[in-house]
């Protein structure tokens, strides 16, 4: 069972959160977990990756397109429908829902749902469905349904393509336009509309095969905005009735093909090979993708059923959305669920994300950064704007990288206006966390290719603009970096964020170091990038240098999150929210409770004490982690997982795995924030995700690799026996487990070379095709 999720009995209360937790998808699709017989009441959606639009002064958001996946049953006249057991015009009573499920293969990417009705004259009908987004073919949605009564009766079957969809800010898809291409296998029914503001084509088409033999489609439905069949049979009992749609998705945007420039003939084609292939085919194609995928990526947890399976399901959401197969997009921080947060791409990326996909599938971690590259020249514009050089990345990044965080992200729950917040001016450590990412990338794989191919001009752009937005205090002698907001979003524009210090001093360290590497590898690219600069590598190095970060208070260990932090009021968060007056109110912004408290959102302080483990000894990490943790409101899902990863770090493992399985299961319980003040934020969690692979791998197995040697220092926590996982390290592949008292890693026989390895109190190498057993008991 620990790679089924699954929920039994139908409740109307889970509909959204199970869109969220039965989501499929491939990286250029993703369909919400909703059933067959919803619609945009349900939030069903359909994402396409990269493609937003705005409709006149809204919010740009991604485009919904057409649900192609729609349908509708009807049993002697009375439609099955689990919301409402079958409300419409008919005779007699509805069919009642009896029995309902609806699961996830982890392994294979394959929703599923059953569903039992017993009709007024007391004969059950089951309805099962099957459905995935290919990972072979990554237009194509291929769904199989089948029903099954038992009596004798009429089963009538409206299926197609519905263009009434839930958009956020919409509607985003105009001049609707249906057709039906007709050739000897039947009909492909497409849909297309194009987008409001760039006019860009989506078209979905759906063919149908139903195996009925002379049954015969009744009618062919056009709407203003749905095309649909209907299909009538006479039933007997027993007898099972399977019909597969296969569903292909197309726009503009796409290139490829013999049909490029045309979605609608695109879409047509390849729903017309799907049918052709057939079911069976295309999920055997489909599951022996996510068995590679799986092989390369899967954790084995032993003792720990209940976190086997989170671990497991949160990898299963970062697949699904991985852009494997494009350097020009990245991950939305709701990932592919639907439109909340613009569909923006944030900090959470390089945080969160790209250290699974470092040591997994480093091929996608270099297209989450080559987007970066690719939208270097939105924040180029961002800086300009605000009167500064170089590049300062947009804090909710879309396919352009200019900035799509407005000044008013959040409403007062009381009066209803809009609040002014400093996301978009104030968080200007995003710039060094791409940085910090691009670098990290090279440490890794050693792959130059990244920082030669745009990379070494992103991090130095950011070095310029941290240069040209950096304060010189020439009574103290260092720069400072001002009026910033952190981490902690709840305390906006205050001074010397020691996260965001740090960062930028990294930053700097890295556009010297990437510099040096292009001057010697592409000298003519290095004199272009410098010809004409009015910012100079020695202005740079001057910056680093000089630069203050807040270090440990010598008594204390403490580290004051920013200047003034200490002087705010010392308040216990269960009083803060014993202050509240209503549950959604924002406790940020200008008047937020928590902002004259030191309750803090997430993770500032404690973040910089993981990323930068190296440079605080186990006492400093101690300290801080039990003053700030009690402090913070973990108001962000990015939050918890830091704590779990800090907790272990020192070695107090069962303190860190409450952390670890509240960011392991949170789409799976769906407890979660759902709003800021009344702006709905809920969605999927890839960055929670993500938290969870770094909370087990590199919190609780310990794992750490600085480019050259792998150190392991394990703190499992009392439930695990073991852990077992595979990592590759620059070009290299390996296999480790971790048991309570000793370790084991295994190298490819295919490795390039030997891997140093800190392990036990022991340093050593681990030779291609070798196999060392490490033992971790103190002598």
């Amino acid at each position: 069972m620990s790679w089924v999720v699954k929920e039994r009995g139908f409740d109307p209360g889970r509909i959204t959160a199970n869109g969220n937790k039965f989501m499929i998808g491939n990286g250029v699709l993703g369909y919400r977990g909703t059933l067959e017989e919803f619609g945009k009441e349900e939030l069903t959606a359909t994402i396409v990756a990269g493609l937003y639009d705005r409709v006149g002064h809204k919010w740009r958001e991604p485009v919904n397109a057409p649900n192609g996946l729609a349908m509708a049953l009807r049993w002697d006249g009375a439609p099955f429908d689990v919301l409402s057991g079958g409300a419409g015009e008919h005779v007699g009573p509805a069919p009642e829902p009896l029995e309902h499920e609806q699961s996830l293969d982890l392994r294979h990417a394959v929703h599923r749902r059953r569903t039992t009705y017993r009709t007024a004259d007391e004969a059950q009908v089951t309805v099962t469905s099957e459905r995935f987004c290919s990972a072979a073919r990554p237009h194509l949605i291929v769904n199989r349904i089948s029903v099954e009564s038992s009596r004798d009766g009429i089963l009538t079957i409206v299926t197609g393509i519905d263009g009434d969809v839930w958009d956020i800010n919409g509607p985003h898809l105009e001049r609707l336009e249906t057709g039906s291409d007709k050739d000897e296998s039947g009909d492909v029914l497409t849909l297309t509309g194009w987008t409001h503001e760039r006019n860009v084509p989506v078209s979905v088409a759906e063919a149908v095969d139903d195996g009925f033999g002379k049954q015969q489609e009744r009618q062919l439905l056009r709407g203003e905005t749905a095309i649909r069949r209907t299909l009538r049979l006479n039933c007997r009992a027993g007898t099972t009735y399977a019909w597969t749609k296969y569903v292909s998705v197309f726009t503009g945007l796409d290139k490829t093909g013999e049909e490029a420039g045309d979605p609608r003939l695109a879409a047509i084609a390849s729903s017309r090979e799907a049918r052709g292939l057939g079911y069976d085919r295309l999920l055997r194609e489909h599951a022996e993708r996510w068995e590679r995928i799986w092989d390369a990526t899967d954790i084995v947890v032993e003792g720990d059923e209940e976190a086997q399976l989170a671990l497991r399901y949160s990898m299963y959401q970062l697949h699904i959305i991985a852009p494997d197969r494009s350097e020009k997009v990245s991950i939305p921080a709701r990932g592919l669920s639907g439109q909340v947060y613009k569909g923006a791409v944030f900090w959470d990326t390089e945080m969160f994300m790209l250290p699974f996909f470092l040591h997994t599938r480093p091929e996608v971690a270099r297209n989450l950064m080559m987007y970066r590259v690719h939208t270097l020249d939105g924040a180029r514009r961002k800086a300009a704007e605000y009167g500064y050089g170089g590049a300062f990345y947009a804090w909710e990044s879309q396919e352009t990288g200019d900035d799509a965080c407005t000044l008013f992200n959040v409403n007062d729950v009381f009066t209803g206006r809009p609040m002014r917040t400093y996301f978009r001016d104030k968080q200007v450590h995003i710039s060094a966390d791409v940085a910090y990412g691009i670098w990290q990338y090279y440490k890794f794989t050693g792959d130059e290719s990244l920082l030669l191919d745009g990379g070494a001009e992103v991090v130095w752009e950011c070095a310029v603009f941290f240069y040209t937005y950096g304060y010189f205090n020439p009574r103290k002698q260092r720069y400072e970096i001002l009026d910033v907001t952190g981490p902690d979003e709840y305390h906006e524009r205050v001074n010397n964020n020691a996260f965001t210090n740090r960062m930028v001093k990294l930053c700097l360290r890295i556009a010297l170091d990437a510099l040096d590497l292009l001057r010697d590898r592409d000298p003519s690219r290095y004199e272009a990038l410098l010809s004409g600069a009015s910012v100079r590598p020695e202005q740079i190095r001057e910056m680093h240098d000089s630069l203050y970060v807040p270090e440990p208070d010598a008594e204390s260990g403490l580290i004051e999150q920013f200047d003034g932090y200490y002087t705010l009021e010392d308040v216990s968060l269960a009083d803060l929210k014993s202050r509240m007056l209503n549950p959604h109110e924002y406790l940020g912004g200008g008047n937020g409770l928590a902002t004259t408290t030191q309750i803090l959102k997430q993770a500032d302080v404690v973040l910089m004490l993981h990323l930068f483990k190296d440079c605080f000894d186990p006492a400093v990490k101690k300290a801080n982690w039990a003053y700030y943790e009690p402090r913070t409101e973990h108001g962000s899902s990015l939050s918890s997982c830091i704590y779990a990863l800090v907790a272990a770090d020192i070695g107090v493992p069962d303190w860190a795995y409450p952390y670890f399985m509240r960011t392991a299961t949170i789409d799976l319980t769906g407890e979660s924030k759902q709003y800021v003040g009344d702006l709905y934020i809920g969605g999927t969690h890839p960055a929670a995700n993500g938290g969870a692979w770094m909370a087990a791998v590199l919190g609780f197995a310990g794992l750490r690799y600085d480019g050259g040697k792998a150190t392991l220092k394990p703190a499992l926590p009392s439930s695990w026996r073991a852990v077992e996982f595979p990592v590759r390290l620059r070009q290299g592949a390996y296999r480790i487990r971790v048991e309570r008292e000793a370790l084991v890693i295994t190298a490819e026989a295919g490795n390039p070379e030997p891997l140093p390895v800190e392990a036990g109190g022991r340093e050593f190498a681990v030779a291609p095709g070798q196999e060392i057993h490490v033992s971790t008991i103190s002598s």
